[in-house]
């Protein structure tokens, strides 16, 4: 949980330092299917799962369903530094 909350800090750090100016979520649904972090710009929805390890799981079925046009990235330890910088 350190490191999700770390990661979407600096994203939103980034941001506002950028003057990027979007909305940002989090989704989860009752059955604990969840999305750790969401940014909507440009009329599309950005999913991000934010991993310690290598884990590379698929997007949950039912964010596909309910959202179409959107993204889906995994942030982890190798990549993280170009979504917060």
């Amino acid at each position: 949980m350190l490191w999700e909350n770390y990661i979407v800090v600096e994203r939103i750090k980034k941001q506002e330092y950028l003057e990027i100016f979007l909305n940002n979520y989090f989704w989860r649904t009752y059955n604990q299917k969840e999305i750790d972090f969401i940014e909507e710009r440009d009329d599309k929805l950005y999913g991000y799962e934010i991993k310690w390890g290598n884990k590379m799981p698929k997007p949950p079925k039912e964010w596909l369903e309910t959202y179409s046009n959107t993204k889906y990235k995994i942030i982890n330890k190798e990549n993280y530094l170009d979504f917060i910088t």
